[in-house]
């Protein structure tokens, strides 16, 4: 290969080589600082390209799992409907009702979606494996390699509540208020049982860092199976972060017209669905770092950094679909239900799953961590069998008159 190159050619690759590192003294030189601009780029346009994805996805799941056809007009398959949907908020005509607080109003879809967009930046997409201190390593790509990216994401995701409460208030109607004020009960209920359940992977890998919770997991096992409930609770607090259904209280449209973006049109409200399908894309590319592994897949990301990117983008596009088959699965709660599920029963539990891990590790007792998922499904078995008892205890067959023949 390098018989194949003239001297300048030689001369330059190891500088384009490492065009995207630091100084040797750690600080931010030219290169690294277009490095990070062009990767900012390249995760912003794949986030937003995967939201509008999602919504042709959304119809063509939706169709196939109620024997419709669904979009099938606007380019092969209806792939192209995005591109029309998204011709159609630009050019309708933008609406501000005389009602409203303007600056609120204009500013709360803004609110729902920079954050949603910027949690990304310390996703482990992607990584390789490096000699550091003479051991090989598993070494995630990120954005920002922040020290508290855990900390990171449950501040930035909590500014979105912001958004869709502010957008509620700021639009003076009553289901607009309504919506709002479910949103932010719902989401600060929620956010309690994702910040614990994420406390268990936090005590595991002894690190708040993304990168190093996936390096933890490269070494000895995917968090799923030592924390499976950790993981359960996890994913239904991010449908409920997502105010996707079961749980989307904040817009129930049966209830609420369309909840807090009632009095939204044209791109404020197409904001609004951005900033739900980025959200959608970051939780399930949470779960994917936090329980599974991450990039790491038995040993095949040692192929190449192409097969790391590709793992990580084939868990989380399962999970998006998970999002999408929920969603057109399960009818959704009444709002006592959700808040009952949220403060009486995941609440609890993570509790006692923090201190059950946080025991473990304090004795040293490590196949503690396997005994717990042996529990949790005890648990979940005894808790169905009580649920099956007391269905046949309350719908008894009625008794037979007096006189009148039993059935045969």
């Amino acid at each position: 290969m390098m018989g194949l190159l003239s001297s300048t050619q030689v001369a330059t690759a190891p500088i384009f080589a490492h065009i995207f590192s630091r100084a040797d003294d750690g600080s931010a030189n030219f290169g690294w600082v277009i490095g990070r601009i062009l990767l900012v780029l390249l995760i912003v346009h794949v986030l937003l390209i995967l939201g509008a994805l999602m919504v042709w996805a959304e119809r063509r799941v939706s169709a196939w799992m109620q024997d419709r056809i669904g979009p099938n007009r606007v380019g092969p398959h209806g792939l192209l409907q995005p591109l029309a949907d998204l011709g159609k908020f630009m050019f309708k005509e933008d609406v501000i009702p005389g009602h409203v607080n303007k600056v609120m109003y204009t500013i709360a879809p803004l609110i729902s979606t920079i954050p949603a967009l910027i949690t990304f930046a310390v996703v482990p997409f992607g990584g390789s494996y490096e000699m550091v201190d003479g051991k090989e390593v598993a070494v995630s790509w990120q954005i920002a390699n922040l020290d508290i990216g855990v900390l990171y994401i449950l501040a930035v995701a909590g500014i979105g509540v912001y958004g869709i409460t502010l957008g509620g208030w700021a639009s003076n109607s009553k289901y607009s208020l309504l919506g709002g004020v479910r949103a932010s009960a719902q989401m600060i209920s929620y956010e309690l049982s994702l910040g614990l359940a994420i406390v268990p992977v936090v005590l595991m890998a002894g690190s708040l860092n993304l990168g190093e919770i996936v390096a933890y997991q490269a070494e000895n096992t995917w968090l799923v199976f030592t924390q499976p409930l950790a993981c359960f609770i996890f994913l239904v607090a991010g449908y409920a972060e997502t105010n996707r259904l079961p749980f989307d209280m904040p817009e129930s449209e049966t209830e609420l017209v369309a909840g807090y973006h009632t009095e939204f049109s044209s791109m404020k409200f197409a904001l609004f669905f951005l900033a739900e399908y980025a959200n959608m894309t970051v939780a399930a590319a949470l779960v994917v770092t936090l329980y599974l592994g991450g990039w790491t897949l038995f040993g095949l990301e040692q192929l190449g950094w192409g097969m790391a990117v590709l793992i990580f983008a084939l868990k989380t596009l399962f999970f998006m679909f998970a999002f999408i088959w929920v969603r057109w699965t399960i009818p959704r709660f009444r709002y006592d239900q959700l808040m009952n599920l949220g403060w009486g029963v995941f609440l609890p539990l993570t509790l006692v799953n923090v201190v059950l891990t946080a025991g473990a590790i304090a004795l040293d007792q490590t196949w503690l961590f396997f005994l717990l998922p042996a529990l949790c499904v005890a648990a979940a078995l005894f808790v169905a069998y009580m649920g099956l008892k007391r269905e046949e205890e309350q719908f008894q067959p009625l008794p037979t008159a007096a006189g009148e023949k039993g059935s045969a």
